[in-house]
C-alpha cells in the first residue's frame, strides 16, 4: 500500500500532517507519535506488522504521559503589568499547628496574595516593588521562630526573648531589622473592687521589622490583630509607607487600649474614693491597696514604652519611614497622657490609704471615749457600793429607814449627770 493510497483510506494527509506549523510532533523508536491511534502508519507508509503490541506501547506511552503531568508542580497564575510581572498566589495554605495567624504580602498600599507559607511570603515581596510581608505568630515554640528566624535573618537572641516572654518594653537595633517588645493590656470587668479583685491583665506583642518584611510574635489572650490587619488593609495610603505603617499601627492600637483601660479605672477609683468618706460604709483599705498593685501592673507596661517611641522618633532608624515619624509623635503624646493620669490614680490612691487609715483610727477613738464614758459612769455605784458595802459598825444612815434609798438615788442621780456631760462633749 502506498502513502497515497493510506492517506485516501484515513482522509488525512499524513505527510502533510507532519509538516503543519505550529503543531507538536512526537516522535517514538518507531516512528509514530504518542497521540496517534493504534494501526496508524509509520513514516515508511505501511501499517504495525503487531497491533496487540502497538496497542500495548501507545496505552504505556499515554500512562507516561498522564504521570508526567501530575507530577509537574502547580501553575500559578501571573499578571504581567505595564512594567514588571507579578506573581500571585492563588492558593490558600493551611498554617502549621496554629502558630501562623497570617502571613500576607503587601505592596503599594494593597495586599496582593492570599496567605503564604512564610519562605515563599518573602521571595513574593522582593520580587514585587515596594513589597514587604507581614508575617503574625501567636506563643510559637523555639523551634518553629528559630526557622522563621533562618529565613528572615532574625538575630538569636532577639529569639529567645520573643520566645519567652516576659520582657520589658524596649526597643533594640540589629543589623537588618528592629525588634521591639510592647505590652498588651486589657480591662478585666468588675461590680466592686475587693482584695482579691483582677483589675488588669496585660500581654505582649513582640515585632520585628525589616525593609521588607513585618514579623510580630504575640502572647497573652488578647492583644489579637485581624481586626488591626483588615483596618490596615482598608487604608492603602497608610500601607504605602511599608513595614513602617505596621508598626505604627499596632503601637497605636496598643496605646488605645492603654487609654481605653484607664478610662474604665477611673469609674473604679471613683468608687473607692466615695467609699471612704460614707458614713454607712465601714472603712477599708483592701480595695485601695488591692488597685494600687493593678496601677502598678499597669504602669510597668505604660511608663518604658516612652523610651522606645522616643528613639523611633529621634534617633531615626534606617527601618523607620521618615514621613512615620510625626505619626509616632502623636502616639507618644497619648502614652504622655496615660502615664501622667496613672500618676494621678495612684497619688490619689495613696491619699486614699491615708484617708482610710486616719478614718480608722478616728473610729477607734471613738469607740475608745464610748468605752471610757461608760466605765465613769459605772465607776459612781459601784464606788458607792463599796463603800457601803463594809461591814463596820458606826456608820452614818445605817441604821435609818430612808438610807438605803437615799444611796441609790445619789447613784441614779449621779450616773445621769456623768451621761449628760459625755453626751454633750460627743463622747457618747
Amino acid at each position: 500500500m502506498t502513502q497515497g493510497d493510506a492517506a485516501d483510506n484515513n482522509g488525512v494527509d499524513i505527510s502533510s500532517t507532519a509538516n503543519t506549523p505550529g503543531q507538536p510532533h512526537f516522535s517514538t523508536p518507531h516512528g509514530r507519535g504518542p497521540a496517534d491511534p493504534p494501526g496508524a502508519l509509520d513514516q515508511s507508509g505501511s501499517q504495525g506488522e503487531h497491533p496487540v503490541l502497538d496497542a500495548l506501547e501507545h496505552a504505556s506511552a499515554n500512562a507516561h504521559r498522564l504521570a508526567g503531568a501530575l507530577s509537574r508542580p502547580a501553575v500559578s497564575l501571573v499578571r504581567v503589568g505595564r512594567k514588571r510581572r507579578r506573581a500571585r498566589a492563588i492558593i490558600r495554605q493551611s498554617t502549621p499547628d496554629g502558630r501562623v495567624m497570617a502571613c500576607g504580602v503587601y505592596s503599594h498600599g494593597k495586599r496582593v496574595t492570599m496567605d503564604v507559607n512564610t519562605a515563599d511570603a518573602l521571595r513574593l515581596a522582593r520580587d514585587e516593588r515596594d513589597g514587604f510581608a507581614w508575617l503574625g505568630l501567636f506563643e510559637p515554640t523555639y523551634e518553629q521562630l528559630a526557622e522563621v528566624a533562618q529565613e528572615y535573618g532574625l538575630d538569636k537572641l532577639a529569639v529567645e526573648d520573643a520566645v519567652t516572654g516576659g520582657q520589658r518594653p524596649k526597643l533594640e537595633q540589629y543589623e537588618n531589622h528592629l525588634f521591639m517588645v510592647l505590652k498588651t493590656t486589657t480591662y478585666v470587668a468588675h461590680t466592686e473592687v475587693t482584695g482579691t479583685s483582677e483589675v488588669v491583665t496585660t500581654g505582649e506583642i513582640m515585632i520585628f521589622l525589616g525593609e521588607d518584611f513585618v514579623v510580630t510574635v504575640r502572647h497573652g489572650q488578647h492583644g489579637e490583630m485581624s481586626k488591626l490587619r483588615r483596618q490596615l488593609e482598608a487604608a492603602p495610603e497608610m500601607l504605602r509607607h511599608g513595614p513602617t505603617a505596621v508598626l505604627h499601627a499596632i503601637c497605636d492600637s496598643i496605646v488605645d487600649d492603654y487609654v481605653d483601660t484607664v478610662e474604665k479605672i477611673q469609674v473604679d477609683v471613683d468608687q473607692i474614693e466615695a467609699g471612704v468618706f460614707r458614713r454607712d460604709h465601714t472603712p477599708s483599705t483592701e480595695s485601695a491597696y488591692q488597685m494600687k498593685r493593678e496601677l502598678l501592673e499597669l504602669k510597668h507596661a505604660v511608663q518604658p514604652l516612652a523610651g522606645p517611641l522616643r528613639s523611633l522618633i529621634l534617633d531615626r532608624p534606617r527601618m523607620v519611614d521618615v514621613a512615620m515619624r510625626r505619626y509616632f509623635r502623636d502616639v507618644a503624646d497619648h502614652l504622655e497622657q496615660v502615664s501622667e493620669r496613672i500618676s494621678h490614680f495612684d497619688e490619689l490612691l495613696s491619699s486614699v490609704l491615708q484617708a482610710t487609715l486616719t478614718q480608722l483610727t478616728i473610729a477607734q477613738n471613738e469607740d475608745m471615749r464610748r468605752i471610757s464614758a461608760w466605765v465613769a459612769i459605772a465607776a459612781v455605784p459601784t464606788a458607792l457600793a463599796g463603800i457601803y458595802g463594809m461591814n463596820f459598825e458606826h456608820m452614818p444612815e445605817l441604821r435609818q429607814t430612808w438610807g438605803y434609798p437615799a444611796v441609790l438615788s445619789v447613784m441614779v442621780v449621779a450616773c445621769l449627770l456623768l451621761y449628760r456631760a459625755f453626751k454633750r462633749n460627743g463622747w457618747l
